[in-house]
């Protein structure tokens, strides 16, 4: 009997090891409500998978690079934060078998790969994955962005391992939909509040669209879209859902998490 088809995901990971944080409250630590989504995510899938290919922000090569490890250490890529975030463990396995794979579906689109074997999980898997999968007991195969962030490759990568999901792993863009760090504690999040909004809109009418031509055309443009650049003046955050909606082929997306950091909107999104 073929199994069900696993989704593709994009989660906005949220602030360095921010779940694990002593926040001063009151109010309670704003990122309360994603880590409740991200805990009760693996639950509503079709099954377990018999993996996870992580796309991360927070690792960018010339060329798409794989990390092919069988145990990948933590890369602690976060700075100032307390004593203990740095003692965080997530010994997840690593899966050279589907490194492998990967290799050869890229390489069949005509994308050119790395290789990289001893690089550790960045923050943008290790935090999130620790609510996800918090027994690191399915293997995780992290690959990095192209250094050139150009949208539509990221789509044409992603649409290459859609295969992928038939054959049980979880494809995750892991990132942030709104990511303009000048907002997150400085005088600009009162200025920038209504254009994570206005981009948080338009984001979500974009992945919730029937047509996927049409999505991958406004997803390419996403720069011009209303309050494209001021949530994002650099983009590495943006690019993992590119690859999770690439890898979504023609599935119709929907919102499954809508989130509010200090008045500043984002979102995570599920197709499939």
């Amino acid at each position: 009997m073929t199994r069900p088809l696993m989704p593709s995901l994009y989660i906005s990971h949220g602030g360095g090891p921010c779940f694990f944080m002593d926040w001063p409250g009151p109010p309670p630590n704003p990122w309360d409500p994603l880590a409740v989504y991200l805990r009760g995510t693996a639950g509503k899938l079709p099954h377990k998978p018999s993996a996870v290919l992580v796309v991360s922000s927070h690792w960018e090569e010339p060329v798409v690079t794989i990390n092919t490890g069988a145990a990948p250490p933590l890369l602690f890529d976060y700075y100032n934060f307390p004593p203990h975030t740095y003692q965080l463990k997530y010994p997840a396995p690593g899966a050279p078998e589907l490194a492998e794979r990967v290799r050869q579906l890229l390489a069949q689109a005509g994308v050119p790969t790395g290789e990289e074997p001893a690089r550790g999980f960045d923050h943008g898997v290790f935090v999130p994955f620790l609510l996800l999968y918090p027994d690191a007991d399915v293997p995780v195969l992290q690959i990095s962005l192209r250094h050139d962030l150009d949208p539509r490759f990221h789509l044409d990568f992603g649409r290459a391992l859609m295969a992928l999901r038939q054959e049980g792993v979880l494809i995750v863009g892991s990132g942030f939909s709104f990511h303009n760090l000048s907002a997150f504690f400085g005088p600009n999040r009162e200025i920038l509040a209504p254009e994570s909004r206005r981009f948080d809109d338009w984001l979500t009418k974009v992945v919730e669209s029937s047509d996927s031509h049409a999505r991958d055309a406004q997803l390419t443009d996403w720069a011009n879209a209303p309050g494209g650049r001021a949530c994002h003046p650099r983009e590495e955050h943006l690019l993992p859902l590119m690859v999770a909606a690439g890898a979504a082929g023609p599935d119709r997306g929907r919102r499954v998490f809508a989130g509010d950091f200090l008045g500043l909107a984002y979102s995570c999104y599920q197709w499939g």
